[in-house]
């Protein structure tokens, strides 16, 4: 179990009273504390069984327990009794690859106690103890405070994100409008956008409503006084979600100007083609009309007749590129 344990510790009117190598007590530790006292237990992983071995330490709802274990669920808050179960998605991007990656974090608050749960390796919460730790004010709020600071960390990492793909369709755009780079690859790029906006926005969409209603209605387990800090929270990620929404209107578009710009390039490449067919056709239709060999074609007999011939080709054909590169045909 002590692979799992990130973790674990008692606090106080917002300082660390106690370390902790185990949970097993660590509640009656937190109580035994004094008024104010609660314990903040962070786990990595953790399996079903490791996660039963804590849930009965802390008596949480075995559903909630379940999705801890499970992981990939849509962000959500609900309350047990004994618990507020809070579920998010995390977000990380890698430059190299021009990626999003996610990962959850699912947060357990008691009137004593939180307990965090990561998965995946983009979990931005380290330094957020230590961080706390020198916030005692703050820390001060018990559980809702963490509560808070792990939401502001995750919306945070979310903004970040959001920041580094208006980067990239910033790039996009600009080398959409670049005529040698018009083609499959434009196209290509421009569906992997897409995709990480998409990845974006499974993480942040389905997290507005709840935290807007737990803002506004507050729940069990959280202190009136941190009502407002995650107020902050929810207007931040209101802005994370126009900001995705406006990137995923401006991917449509580009996507469209993309196919507009290759149909134009495939008609003028087709007018090119035409053009240069035209000027194939005529003289291979005088030649062929001269070769047919009558008796009583126009000038069959005259010694100037063969080189007429080549010269109303040349006409013809000198006349026709005139008139194909006036129109931008050639």
């Amino acid at each position: 179990m002590s692979d799992m344990i990130v973790h674990c510790a008692i606090y106080r009117d917002g300082r660390r009273v106690e370390t902790l190598s185990h949970p097993a007590g660590a509640l009656a530790a937190a109580r035994s504390a004094g008024p104010g006292g609660f314990v903040w237990i962070g786990l990595f992983e953790p399996t079903a069984e490791e996660l039963d071995q804590v849930g009965s330490e802390f008596a949480l709802h075995p559903l909630a327990a379940e999705d801890a274990v499970r992981a990939h669920q849509r962000p959500k808050i609900e309350a047990y009794q004994g618990s507020l179960f809070v579920a998010l998605k995390t977000l990380g991007y890698h430059p190299g690859a021009h990626a999003v990656t996610s990962g959850e974090v699912m947060v357990f608050v008691g009137t004593d106690f939180v307990l965090t749960v990561r998965h995946g390796e983009d979990t931005p919460l380290s330094g957020l103890r230590a961080r706390l730790e020198q916030q005692p004010e703050l820390l001060a709020y018990g559980p809702s405070a963490v509560l808070h600071s792990v939401c502001a960390t995750v919306v945070d990492g979310y903004m970040e994100v959001a920041a580094a793909l208006q980067t990239d369709l910033d790039d996009l755009e600009a080398d959409l409008f670049a005529p040698s780079r018009v083609g499959p690859d434009i196209a290509g790029r421009i569906y992997g956008s897409k995709r990480q906006v998409m990845t974006v926005r499974r993480a942040t969409v389905p997290l507005l409503e709840p935290m807007l209603r737990l803002e506004r209605d507050g729940a069990p387990f959280v202190r009136p006084e941190a009502l407002p800090y995650l107020r902050n929270v929810a207007d931040h990620l209101a802005r994370v979600n126009d900001q995705v929404d406006g990137m995923d209107r401006l991917l449509s578009d580009i996507l469209s100007a993309n196919l507009a710009q290759v149909s134009v390039q495939q008609n003028n490449d087709m007018r090119k083609i035409s053009a240069w067919a035209a000027l194939a056709a005529v003289p291979t239709m005088i030649a062929g009309i001269y070769g047919m060999n009558f008796d009583h074609m126009p000038e069959l007999h005259q010694p100037w007749g063969y080189p007429a011939a080549l010269g109303l080709m040349a006409a013809v054909c000198v006349v026709l590129h005139r008139i194909f590169k006036r129109h931008d045909w050639l």
